[in-house]
Parts: structure tokens; sequence; C-alpha cells
């Protein structure tokens, strides 16, 4: 299990190969927070959230959780490979969103709605 200090110095390796351009306009940048996101429409650790990404009166911004990623990792047995392949996955995923949003766009956010009406159908929710 990696500490919130290692995953953290794990998340910015991964950053910083990433262009520039995708970070503009982020004003609020990229938070690496110690919070566990549960899902609310889901019974308590049945569905985490890693990440998400913000646009509000605050500006644009992503926040990552490290716990979220943590009660995976317990869950799943993660190796130190698998919290770089998440990370990157996730923090991949919320600039696509910012990226999208700033062009007006709304594929990956359609495509998160029909993942997430799948497993409710799944879950019988």
């Amino acid at each position: 299990m990696l500490s919130f200090e290692q995953a953290a110095d794990l998340l910015d390796q991964i950053a910083e190969p990433f262009p520039d351009v995708l970070f503009d306009e982020l004003n609020g940048g990229v938070s690496f927070l110690p919070d566990t996101r549960s899902d609310p429409e889901f019974p308590d650790g049945e569905v985490y959230i890693l990440g998400e990404y913000c646009s509000d009166l605050l500006g644009r911004y992503v926040n990552l959780y490290y716990g979220s990623f943590a009660a995976l990792a317990e869950k799943e047995h993660w190796s130190d490979e698998d919290w770089r392949r998440e990370l990157r996955e996730t923090l991949s995923h919320e600039l696509t969103h910012h990226m999208e949003d700033r062009a007006g766009l709304h594929a990956l956010d359609d495509q998160d709605a029909a993942e997430l009406s799948a497993w409710r159908e799944e879950s019988g929710i």
C-alpha cells in the first residue's frame, strides 16, 4: 500500500510529461486530497469516486482522492504498477473532461453517465 506521500509523489511524476496545454485554464490546478469518496447512489464501499473535474464559481480544477485509490488498492491487492496505471488513467480522464468543457463538448460526460446507468441497473438501484 502506498502512503499518501508516496502516491502524491507518483502522481507528480505521472503528471510531469503531460503537455502543458492540458492544464491551460485549469486555474485551480490538480489537487490530491486524502479523502475517500463513495458514490452515494451505491452501497457504501461498492463504487468509489477516484477523481472529479469541477467547473464552478471557484474556477476549473481537478480533485483526485487518495482514500478512494487506497480503498480500491486494498480491496483489489494493487501492485505499485497498478497504482501508477490507475493514477495515470484517472488524471487523463479528468483532464479529458477539462478539455471537453473548454471546447463545449460532452462525449465523456455522456459515456460516464451511460456507465453509471448500467452499473445502477446491474445493482438494482
